[in-house]
């Protein structure tokens, strides 16, 4: 792509230098296709790149990004390498897959900004935000109306209430104040109803081998998924910390009183020394950065990438490979800023001049 030559272009042109190799590496990650039929002409990291960079322009319907992509022809076969340009049809159809990839490259991508000290992820912080579908919203609990999604599902927050729509959820690194960058390192994307204790455990082997307390909010609150992260199969501590505020559920007191015997026992004991570090002086104030990092972050993000009122395509996986995207650009935003000394975590000014 030299031959950009506008800032805008030549900023793109760096970005796209930016994503290839991050994406090319999460396709060695995924599965080799195998099975009878023709190779896929173009490669998922090719695909991939592609929507990054329409979603960083803001070109919503698939259609827009298409035509927006069509007119950057020359200078995207000579940076992807390929021989010629996916049609309409077939950039729609492989929309619907990246998300497999961009999950992946996300990871990846995070991973690198710590080897790069961009971000520190010794703390970090996880959590949900809900995003409206398009559409009108059921009537009632079973009963659509004529253009509501159906992939989509009911769900609540206290921040958005009862939503109709989607909902992801990420993982950000949680710095002290005016200490470091918040910055995504891992992110998923299922519908509203989704539970936590559903989405977050497979995000646990996945952490940063630095990361030592991780702050959630009630919603988290479970002992499975605080086994999971605070201890290994055989029972040895991993030196990390599930912060996150105990609930009382059924009647019953958020710490068990009564004794138990074997693994119920440990489990409460295990809770009762959750529950000792949330309260004491050092739990306290690494609580109160999940306030200053993650909770900041979404509404910033859905800013960025107009997703404050709704969703930007219908359908689960569709709007899996947009959110991810959108996340992935992020990250890229954020690390080009820093490797032009922008070290605040500024990126608007980026979007602004593509």
């Amino acid at each position: 792509m030299d031959c950009l030559t506008t800032d805008g272009r030549r900023r793109l042109a760096d970005l796209v230098a930016l994503a290839i190799p991050l994406c090319r590496d999460a396709q060695s990650k995924q599965c080799v296709r195998r099975g009878p039929g023709r190779s896929p002409e173009y490669q998922e990291w090719q695909i991939a790149v592609l929507i990054v960079i329409a979603v960083a322009h803001g070109r919503k319907s698939k259609s827009s990004q298409w035509r927006f992509l069509k007119e950057r022809e020359p200078e995207l076969l000579g940076a992807l390498g390929m021989e010629r340009f996916p049609c309409r049809d077939t950039y729609s159809r492989r929309y619907r897959d990246a998300h497999r990839l961009l999950d992946i490259a996300v990871e990846r991508q995070g991973k690198l900004a710590l080897r790069e000290h961009v971000c520190d992820a010794r703390c970090a912080a996880a959590d949900k935000s809900l995003v409206a579908a398009r559409g009108p919203r059921p009537r009632y609990r079973h009963q659509m109306r004529k253009g509501t999604d159906p992939q989509a599902a009911w769900g609540y927050s206290e921040h958005d209430q009862y939503v109709w729509g989607y909902s992801y959820e990420v993982v950000v690194t949680a710095p002290a104040p005016k200490k470091g960058l918040v910055f995504p390192l891992l992110a998923s994307v299922d519908p509203a109803s989704k539970n936590e204790h559903k989405s977050f455990p497979a995000k646990i082997p996945r952490l940063a081998k630095s990361v030592r307390d991780v702050l959630l909010d009630g919603g988290y609150d479970g002992n499975e998924p605080a086994e999971a992260l605070e201890y290994h199969a055989d029972g040895r501590a991993t030196g990390r910390h599930y912060v996150c505020p105990v609930q009382a559920r059924g009647g019953k007191p958020p710490v068990g009183r009564c004794v138990q015997r074997g693994r119920r026992e440990r489990e409460r004991l295990h809770r009762q020394k959750r529950a000792a570090f949330l309260a004491s002086e050092k739990g306290r104030r690494l609580y109160r950065r999940r306030r200053q990092s993650v909770e900041p972050f979404n509404g910033h993000f859905k800013k960025l990438f107009e997703l404050e009122d709704r969703v930007w395509h219908r359908g689960i996986d569709n709007n899996r490979t947009m959110i991810l995207a959108a996340v992935f650009d992020y990250q890229l935003l954020v690390r080009y800023a820093f490797k032009q000394g922008q070290r605040n975590g500024q990126i608007q000014w980026i979007l602004d001049g593509l």
